[in-house]
């Protein structure tokens, strides 16, 4: 590749961003006139262990990202081409006689600068080797300032680092949460990726004060108390992406346990038909929530997706002739055109007087966050016999039990039949890696036992570096559909339990959690372990 003609502008130092150079057809028109080439895809750069000392927010304000070394030559991607002097200079830093231009566009390039740090990031083991006898004094807690890019951050204090690695980490393995325990002389930290909690780290317990006063600080959270629970939140950035974090921290035996609940902001909300939902039940649903009055409930224990699904219902009914508010505890995405109110115990807040506050406010569909107590089921139940469509969630085993559920509750049998439309019991179970995926012959004993023919090929995954040895990657929904007919309502009102009301549905064609997760394992989604540990109650 030839060598960059010079132009008489200096861009090297810490001035302005260079001009941001966008359509591709403008790029390699650029780049022709400069006498480079145009690379419309970059791939991953090379690991660079000189550029430890360079802070990334410098390529970000260049523009620039070195890809490789060949001979005494650096190849660097830069969206400006004036700005070949500071090219040169990075080349004449990182031990290089100068540099080869390539022209990229602004966002590859920053692609490439967050994958280029994100390689040459400690692991935090070596971040606590380094740590050594680091005097950590109380300038190590300076705030972060709100949603500051975390791979920006090149602050000198150790523990502010280990930290962000430990985000950053979660992150890029997928976690849903952190969860940082401190034993008698260690720190464990695990990952919660899929639902199974995968420990990462095995800490020091030395440092666990500071990263516990670390994690206050970002979160505004009071470093001096130590003996009650606190709860947080904060955002941050990491790689451009917005997140929002839930802090609690509770005092356990050997020190306080930190519980982050991760919420990437960049991850799109499901729809109803990328859940795994099966088609028929997914057709019966979709007429269910586009009633003009009733009860929708999503069952299942924490963590089965039931928020999710809630989310996903209201986006499919959302319309500019629709008045939907909802409450919640806590509000975990944002919904366009949604009101939202978030519980808040301390000001009284409750679902109880959010709701009735939320009536006065003309709604045509409402959306209650969990049904908890008897005056908040009564209050959803008269509001959908006016003439409110309502949604709520219900922790029970399966569809048929949330009915004896709200007959435990207090609710009149008769209000709960004539309210309710239907019932939607669900698990989610982990998808078998793509990377690693493999066919086996079930055993005869388990093949008999299931219901699987001598000729059925199940699925399996190996296990792999993409889905840190698990074999699995990614959740789908299994799901139990209970619509209230006139025979269910029969039973509800006659007092029947709710083995009696599952067998009713069941004969009129109601498929179970169970049999709809036999279906995955049949077409290869999911594996029959998975199946059994999250419906085996």
């Amino acid at each position: 590749m030839p060598d960059m003609p010079r132009k008489n502008k200096d861009q090297s130092g810490t001035g302005n961003t260079p001009h941001d150079h966008g359509g591709r057809e403008e790029l390699r028109s650029i780049a022709a006139q400069a006498g480079t080439l145009f690379q419309e895809h970059l791939p991953a750069p090379s690991r660079f262990e000189e550029i430890r000392n360079i802070p990334i927010q410098y390529f970000k304000r260049m523009c620039l990202v070195p890809l490789e070394k060949e001979s005494e030559w650096l190849t660097v991607a830069l969206n400006d081409p004036l700005n070949c002097q500071a090219a040169d200079e990075l080349a004449r830093r990182l031990g290089c006689k100068g540099a080869r231009l390539v022209v990229s566009s602004t966002r590859e390039i920053l692609s490439a600068i967050n994958i280029l740090f994100d390689q040459s990031n400690d692991d935090a083991e070596r971040m606590v080797q380094d740590l050594g006898e680091y005097q950590l004094d109380d300038h190590v807690f300076a705030e972060i300032e709100e949603a500051e890019d975390l791979m920006d951050v090149n602050h000198e204090a150790p523990i502010i680092r280990l930290v962000n690695i430990i985000l950053t980490q979660a992150l890029k393995n997928r976690a849903s949460d952190i969860h940082i325990e401190p034993y008698q002389k260690t720190i464990k930290v695990r990952f919660r990726v899929d639902g199974i909690l995968h420990e990462v780290y095995d800490l020091p317990k030395r440092i666990h004060p500071h990263i516990v006063s670390r994690i206050k600080v970002m979160a505004s959270l009071d470093i001096a108390e130590k003996r009650l629970p606190q709860d947080g939140r904060m955002k941050i950035r990491v790689a451009e992406r917005p997140v929002d974090i839930r802090v609690s921290i509770i005092p356990m035996a050997f020190g306080e346990r930190i519980v982050l609940r991760l919420l990437d902001k960049t991850v799109s909300l499901l729809g109803l038909s990328d859940m795994g939902m099966p088609e028929r039940e997914l057709a019966v649903f979709e007429k269910l929530i586009r009633k003009n009055g009733g009860i929708i409930l999503v069952t299942g224990p924490t963590g089965s997706g039931k928020t999710t699904t809630l989310y996903a219902s209201l986006n499919r009914i959302n319309s500019k002739e629709k008045n939907i508010i909802t409450i919640e505890d806590p509000i975990e995405y944002e919904l366009k055109g949604v009101g939202q109110i978030q519980v808040n115990p301390k000001t009284d807040l409750t679902f109880e007087r959010g709701l009735r506050s939320i009536l006065r406010h003309d709604p045509d569909i409402i959306m209650i966050g969990e049904i908890r107590d008897l005056d908040t089921v009564e209050i959803a139940v008269q509001a959908s016999l006016t003439g409110h469509l309502v949604f709520s969630t219900l922790h029970t085993n399966d569809a048929a039990g949330a009915l004896t559920r709200l007959v435990d509750m207090g609710v009149e049998p008769f209000l709960i039949a004539s309210s309710l439309l239907g019932v939607l019991a669900q698990r989610l179970v982990r998808t078998i890696c793509s990377g690693c995926k493999e066919q086996y012959r079930p055993e005869e004993q388990t093949a008999q036992e299931y219901g699987f023919t001598g000729n059925d090929l199940l699925s399996r995954g190996r296990g792999c570096a993409s889905c840190m040895g698990s074999g699995y990657m990614g959740r789908t929904g299994i799901f139990e559909l209970l619509v209230i007919d006139n025979e269910i309502r029969r039973l509800i009102t006659s007092g029947a339990d709710s083995v009696t009301i599952k067998e009713a549905a069941m004969r009129r064609g109601m498929t179970s959690l169970f049999e709809d997760g036999l279906r995955k394992v049949k077409a290869g989604v999911t594996t029959l372990n998975e199946v059994l540990r999250v419906t085996q109650e």
